[in-house]
């Protein structure tokens, strides 16, 4: 499970785990007195996108826009840009091939 700000998303690799998940955070949502609006709320996915992530039954990867934005990022000109670049490279690396 992912939970940032509002949004709480549930992911699962079977559909038994899944199942018994989304139960206990439905649960814990009612025993708070927090609510869901019906109509935000999405079930049973096959796949999905959440910040910019794609999270499907093999994990979680990098949106394409994401990684094109790392590896087509135009020529650095300065110091705070290169430092700029190494932080947000540096979230990515783990999710494109041959990075180094």
């Amino acid at each position: 499970m992912v939970v940032f700000t509002d949004n709480i998303l549930v992911y699962l690799r079977t559909p038994e785990e899944h199942a018994s998940d989304l139960r206990k955070v439905l649960e814990v949502l009612k025993k708070n007195e927090l609510f869901a609006k019906l109509s935000k709320c999405e079930f049973w996915l096959e796949k999905g996108a959440f910040l910019g992530h794609i999270v499907s039954k093999e994990g979680i990867s990098v949106g394409p826009r994401k990684i094109e934005a790392v590896t087509q990022r135009p020529r650095l000109k300065n110091v705070t840009e290169v430092w700029s670049f190494l932080g947000l490279a540096g979230y990515y690396r783990k999710f494109i091939l041959d990075f180094s």
